[in-house]
């Protein structure tokens, strides 16, 4: 598995620290400070720094001249300026003090290429479209760059992680086919060397232009959440970039950091100064140290071998070797060396593959980055790749993946989910059986655990953790909800709280070889849906409404608030008690509604024919506090360039085509209604999300539990017959 490393010069070679991953605690994000930023923008785009200072939930201000920003007394206001005036400022050494952004519009009409000059004075560069405009590609890349995601640490719980590399020379032709390309992938390799940027005789460059490349790049992170790994191949490694110019791969790994990629991949041939001054100004990316033999003479046994993982290991924060072989021992002589080489450095994290026919059982055994294929690309990155479906297939012949019973627990309102899993199954070529059975008298879960190839389920509607008494083991979500949607059938002796995180292995002997965990999901789907549209510390700290006839139906919403540093909680409806009773502050009249102060979050969990009554209630929150209903919440006037987080419809637009909202609405009601509050939320100008929304990112992180296994969210929503957000 990965493994998240503590902090190291990255002059020496990093040895033992290692950090366990936990679970979220309550209030993570309240104490992280708000960023101090300066958003560098074109002529006429003054609109862009609104939209950055609403996916922040920070104020914003236009500034005319560089004195201002330094006089500015608040870092938390998110301070715009026009790139000629940036030109003003001086060397950039004087900004220190604000994350510098080049927000550049690539779509805007006469928009030239970004300037280099400008960008070389900036921290980074965010390149965006106006039509269409992705509000969430935003808080992706803010989120990352601001270190509020670490998608490194996270893949660390996974004991197995792939990457899929598109080979296509554009990637608008991936697009059609991204979501199912990318089904079981957990990250996706962009082959900047594989690019072919046209040029106006026919034509194609010998190397795609930075502007092409950073094209090229948002126009895939826009389609996709999974983290990207950018990739300059040398020609002897079988790419085009011409090893005797350095500095050019310098340039092209450099950008990619200022454009908040989460992954470069650094080649150990290059000068030491090179992938050096790379680690040091890396940011939040990380650097894959990789090295590629094609000569087909490379031995695992040669002392060049420990040598060459050492060499990246220096300023790698994962080392991938991998090597050209013609001979099936090759495959032993590699898992010698990665045994030696993982007891005796356990960080980095080491990907070792043997390349060709001969190599493929490697691929099989190596679970750190294993590169696959897919048959809809227009061909294999490398020579013996394979298919993840041809892995999983491969490896439960091998007796390495036996085949599991899957139960989808539940009414039958959830035959969708259970009718989803099949087909992941399938596209997968899990060997697994998934089993739906309709939710029955108490002991029916515990029915189920005893069976003998019991691999794990979902629950749904969950059951109540005081009548689970037979799982021994619960995670702190678990716990604290006091509701269990998902069990897991973990080794024994694999641990309690750490195996909630882990993908099932469940024994393939008797039953009591298991130890069984009950796990919560859904806190996991409301929170991703929460930061669709904003980074984690937008919450911190602000005011959350939750209504719902009993705490129980309200606890998961509730624990997602509170992960993200929400407070305080006002709860309408019912009255928290147990673990959650210190969270939440009740409600009693409509005079507390009046006194209490705006909030940032509403979100219901009522059932389908209470939610007209959340009506009122939004229609009174979407004004000044006083019902007045200005259109901004927190009765900033429009049309000034500053305010608050969002430009209201008479101020500065978010982007054209894109509403402006800088509070959020969560419906998790299912089934018919009179009226619908999703459609009020958005007329009166909220982020609204409905139990469609919730359930997709749900449906993700279940199937991440029970079969290790990562699904694109849009690839759950298209698959269960719904729109994109």
């Amino acid at each position: 598995m990965l493994q998240a490393e503590a902090p190291a010069t990255p002059t020496r070679l990093k040895r033992a620290v290692v950090e366990q991953v936990q679970e979220l605690p309550f209030n993570g994000a309240a104490n992280r400070d708000k960023p101090a930023l300066l958003i560098v923008h074109s002529e006429g785009e003054v609109g862009i720094v609104g939209v950055f200072a609403d996916v922040l939930g920070q104020p914003w201000r236009s500034v005319e001249t560089p004195g201002e920003v330094r006089m500015e007394p608040d870092p938390t206001t998110v301070l715009g300026i026009g790139a000629a005036a940036y030109g003003l400022g001086g060397r950039r050494q004087r900004w220190r003090r604000r994350i510098v952004i080049n927000a550049h519009c690539v779509d805007a009409e006469g928009a030239a290429p970004p300037d280099e000059a400008l960008t070389a004075r900036c921290d980074y560069e965010y390149l965006y479209t106006r039509r269409p405009f992705f509000r969430r590609d935003l808080a992706r890349f803010l989120s990352f760059i601001l270190g509020q995601t670490d998608h490194h640490r996270d893949l660390s719980r996974k004991k197995r992680t792939t990457l899929i590399s598109t080979t296509f020379p554009d990637v608008h032709a991936a697009l059609p086919n991204l979501d199912i390309l990318s089904v079981g992938a957990d990250a996706i390799e962009l082959r900047v060397d594989l690019l072919k940027e046209p040029l106006g005789d026919g034509t194609y460059s010998a190397l795609p232009s930075l502007r092409y490349v950073g094209e090229q790049l948002m126009i895939l992170r826009q389609r996709t959440e999974l983290p990207i790994i950018y990739t300059t191949r040398c020609t002897n490694e079988n790419g085009r970039f011409p090893m005797d110019d350095p500095g050019l791969f310098y340039r092209y790994l450099y950008r990619a950091i200022q454009w908040g990629v989460e992954y470069i991949d650094v080649e150990v041939w290059l000068p030491e100064e090179v992938r050096r001054s790379l680690a040091e100004r890396k940011g939040s990316s990380r650097i894959i140290s990789a090295f590629h033999d094609f000569s087909g003479t490379f031995k695992w046994t040669a002392p060049e071998a420990q040598a060459l993982f050492e060499k990246g290991a220096q300023y790698g924060d994962v080392v991938k070797m991998i090597a050209l072989v013609n001979s099936n021992d090759a495959n032993y002589e590699l898992e010698y060396f990665r045994s030696i080489i993982q007891a005796k450095y356990p960080s980095p994290p080491f990907s070792g593959l043997n390349m060709g026919l001969q190599g493929q059982l490697s691929r099989l055994l190596n679970k750190i980055f294993t590169p696959i294929t897919h048959p809809l690309l227009p061909m294999i990155a490398a020579p013996g790749q394979l298919s993840a479906a041809q892995i999983n297939t491969a490896l439960h012949s091998m007796g390495q993946m036996p085949k599991l019973d899957i139960y989808g627990v539940g009414s039958y309102r959830s035959t969708t989910q259970a009718m989803f899993f099949e087909k992941c199954f399938n596209e997968l070529s899990l060997p697994h059986q998934f089993i739906f059975v309709e939710k029955g008298p108490k002991g029916s879960v515990e029915n189920l655990i005893r069976r003998h190839e019991f691999g794990g389920a979902y629950v749904n509607p969950p059951v109540a953790v005081a009548s689970a008494p037979y799982l021994p083991c619960l995670s702190d979500a678990a716990r604290a909800i006091g509701q269990v949607d998902t069990v897991l059938a973990q080794r024994a002796g694999g641990g309690g709280e750490a195996g909630a995180h882990n993908a099932v292995v469940a024994a393939a002997n008797a039953p009591t070889a298991a130890t069984f965990v009950g796990d919560n999901a859904s806190w996991k789907g409301i929170r991703a849906t929460l930061l669709r549209d904003f980074v984690p510390t937008a919450y911190g700290g602000r005011a959350a409404f939750v209504l719902a006839n009993a705490e129980a139906d309200a606890a998961a919403a509730i624990f997602a608030l509170k992960s993200l540093g929400i407070g305080p909680i006002y709860a309408i409806g019912f009255r928290g008690q147990g673990y959650l009773a210190g969270e939440v502050e009740p409600v009693r009249s409509v005079e507390d509604v009046k006194r209490l102060e705006q909030p940032f979050v509403i979100i219901s969990a009522l059932p389908a024919e209470k939610s007209p009554l959340v009506g009122p209630l939004l229609k009174h929150y979407s004004g000044d506090g006083n019902g007045n209903g200005n259109g901004n919440g927190n009765g900033a006037a429009g049309g000034r360039r500053s305010g608050t987080a969002t430009p209201t419809a008479t101020a500065q637009p978010e982007a054209p085509g894109t509403p402006a909202g800088n509070k959020v609405f969560v419906d998790l009601s299912n089934g018919p209604r009179k009226s619908d509050p999703l459609v009020t939320a958005t007329a009166l100008g909220w982020k609204a999300y409905g139990i469609a929304d919730v359930s997709a990112w749900t449906t993700v992180e279940t199937l991440r539990l029970l079969v290790g296994q990562n699904v694109p969210y849009d690839f759950v929503r298209l698959a269960s017959g719904r729109g994109l957000f």
